[in-house]
């Protein structure tokens, strides 16, 4: 008789420990699941960062060789989904034997998306160029 009764005390106590091992493993699945989303859109940004910066050094190079020509070297172009503004000024400097020679200082900014979004992503580039 004793048996049973200290049987029909613990038969509820099964069942607290049951719910509690499955909350908790169902936290620990929601929690994994958040960071596996948090790591693959880490990777995504930090391709698309790359990205914006080649385009930015694109945009350098443009500059560059507009100026070398004697064009403006200021502009906005599109490179494959990227806006990238480049702006200009000059300096002209008069150098012993070399004479005179200007000095051009590019900055390129190539942007992805719109701030605020997600998926915004910007990069900065500059350069020093001269040319007599």
């Amino acid at each position: 008789m004793k048996i049973l009764s200290i049987l029909k005390n613990n038969s509820g106590f099964t069942l607290v420990q049951a719910i509690f091992i499955v909350v908790v493993l169902a936290l620990l699945g929601v929690a994994m699941m958040r960071l596996i989303g948090v790591q693959s859109s880490s990777s995504v940004l930090a391709l698309q960062g790359a990205r914006a910066y080649q385009a930015a050094r694109s945009g350098l190079e443009w500059g560059a060789a507009q100026a070398s020509v004697g064009h403006s070297c200021n502009g906005t172009m599109t490179i494959e989904d990227f806006v990238v503004n480049v702006s200009c000024s000059s300096q002209s400097f008069t150098e012993g034997s070399i004479g005179l020679y200007d000095v051009y200082r590019i900055g390129a900014t190539a942007t992805f998306g719109s701030y605020g979004s997600p998926d915004y992503v910007s990069r900065r580039a500059e350069m020093k160029v001269g040319f007599p």
